[in-house]
């Protein structure tokens, strides 16, 4: 059983994901009528500021605390509780974190940060929110070292043995988070906050937005891996088998290691400060990522088969009927990896060079970003969530929450079907991104955006309430399994943590010297941005910086 204090910082880290959730889908719900000229606000609030709140609070912060609270449970589980520096050091962490958080929340309601959460330059926020944003990730970083230090301890004690898997994959995401951080850590100290601050007059644009797109699109995958681990590792057990491949599983986070870091050019594809060699490069990189993404959705469907052929499916679809349905844990992730497939083809479309032009700037991207992020990332943090939280309180999961889950989950679902689906063809049709309600004056293209049936804003705002009264039905769930449900008495009632059974019998030992793995993606990223970025820093143009709020 995991440790109270290991218990206590995954409940806090749950906690403040949630309260970010709140404000951050509150804050989208306002956003869709606002689109759809249907909400006005006060004086003292504008679009911006709740643009800024909801992709701040619900893509960086509420993804990064649930993810750390999932690790720091996994890794207990797997490698035994924390010692006293692991223990201080993941503390610190989080209290770091959650300063940086608060600090930023504070920049963005007060409209001294109306950024968006790319916080693009030459647009200027106050200093402040700069130094916040880095105290985000320093305290990120503190969780980090706190982790790997405890995977250390281990290897230490178990010479010769490969991790377990699900620490494994945990270090594969910490080690892409670090390297990928260096980007944002870089362009923040040491252009944001001296030009934000006065203490520069310019900063160079072209250099910024590729430094942070180095972090920005691994950053995606920081999102994904955890999913992946849940979908790899809690999976089968909740269907009743084994990891499928245990060499296949770590080797595909080996392979999201090297290729999804040195890619960032590919939402650059529309800018002129980089040359088309560059950006090609990177888009070929790009393409790698979908291998080990079709390496996991082979093991998953692999999975399903075996353990759905062992209770007795037959015929080539039989074993789907076999799949536990009825269990809100499995459902939740099973339509999260549904969700996945058109997103990963939307995925390709956004990056090749042609069809980028036609969405880049777009609702598309919108809707392409929710259907990758907030269907499959989210709801798998869902899935989690409904056993993570009575495994740590010791509450039943009661029957009754387990109906609320239900219909949360399949209110989410069609929400976003109907909010994604309306925002991918008003992409189509022209409607811009990251913008308030505009009818550009009438002009005859945007009558298309509010008619029709999918094609309207009406729609996006229909699914955007839909998919705000889910997430305060999630928000009851959670309170009921943290403060009201009631205690197990029983040791059967007690909630345990899935991990399935993974054969390592067969794995090679050198999927786990990480040094090589670190020197290859070094070399990637060397030869993708050593050149492109010598250039910027050299020849790219400064701006003052502007303030449009």
């Amino acid at each position: 059983m995991i440790g109270i204090q290991d218990r206590k910082l995954v409940l806090w880290n749950i906690g403040v994901a949630y309260i970010a959730f709140l404000i951050g889908t509150f804050c989208g719900l306002l956003q869709v009528f606002i689109r759809n000229d249907a909400l006005e606000l006060p004086a003292w609030l504008d679009y911006y500021q709740i643009l800024t709140a909801h992709g701040v609070l619900l893509a960086l912060i509420y993804t990064t605390f649930f993810i750390f609270a999932f690790f720091i449970a996994g890794m207990s589980k797997t490698l035994g509780n924390f010692g006293p520096k692991v223990s201080l050091f993941a503390w610190l962490g989080f209290i770091v974190t959650l300063i940086g958080t608060v600090l930023a929340t504070i920049m963005i309601i007060s409209g001294k940060a109306s950024v968006l959460y790319t916080f693009y330059a030459p647009l200027k926020a106050s200093g402040w929110y700069y130094v916040a944003l880095a105290l985000v990730v320093i305290g990120t970083w503190l969780s980090s070292f706190a982790l790997v230090g405890h995977y250390i301890a281990w290897k230490k004690r178990n010479k010769g043995q490969l991790s377990p898997l699900f620490a494994f994959m945990t270090i594969s995401t910490i080690i892409l988070w670090i390297i990928a951080c260096l980007g944002v850590v870089a362009t923040v100290v040491f252009q944001y906050i001296p030009w934000a601050f006065g203490w520069v007059d310019t900063i160079n644009v072209e250099l910024s937005r590729s430094l942070f797109w180095y972090f920005g699109h691994p950053l995606v995958y920081f999102w994904l891996l955890p999913a992946y681990i849940a979908w790899y590792v809690v999976i089968p057990k909740l269907v009743g088998t084994k990891v499928f491949s245990d060499s296949l599983a770590r080797f595909s986070f080996v392979l999201f290691i090297l290729f999804s870091i040195p890619v960032g050019f590919h939402h650059q594809l529309t800018e002129p400060g980089i040359s088309s060699f560059w950006k090609f490069l990177q888009v070929v990189l790009t393409f790698m990522v979908i291998v080990p993404s079709l390496m996991t959705a082979f093991s998953m469907f692999a999975t399903f088969e075996i353990s759905g052929r062992k209770k007795g499916g037959t015929g080539l679809f039989g074993w789907f009927t076999k799949l536990p349905l009825k269990d809100v844990r499995f459902t939740s992730i099973f339509i999260a990896m549904a969700f996945f497939i058109p997103g990963g083809a939307g995925g390709i479309i956004n990056a090749s060079f042609q069809m980028n032009e036609l969405v880049h700037n777009t609702l598309w991207i919108v809707g392409h970003f929710h259907i990758t992020v907030g269907a499959p990332v989210a709801m798998t943090s869902m899935g989690i969530t409904f056993w993570l939280i009575p495994y740590l309180t010791g509450r039943k999961f009661t029957k009754q929450l387990q109906k609320l889950a239900f219909i949360q989950i399949i209110s989410w679902t069609i929400g976003m079907l109907l909010m994604s689906t309306s925002q991918h063809i008003l992409g189509l049709l022209g409607a811009p991104r990251r913008t308030a309600y505009s009818g550009y004056n009438g002009h005859p293209s945007t009558l298309d955006w509010f008619s029709g049936i999918l094609s309207n804003h009406v729609t996006m705002a229909v699914g955007g309430t839909i998919l705000f009264i889910s997430a305060m039905l999630l928000i009851y769930i959670v309170a009921n399994l943290m403060f009201v449900a009631p205690k197990a008495k029983l040791k059967e009632d007690l909630v345990e943590f899935p991990i399935a059974e993974s054969d390592k019998s067969h794995t090679p030992k050198f999927l786990e010297n990480w040094w090589i793995w670190i020197g290859v993606a070094v070399a990637l990223i060397i030869m993708a941005y050593a050149l492109p970025l010598s250039d910027l820093i050299h020849n790219a143009p400064g701006s003052r910086g502007h303030i449009t709020w």
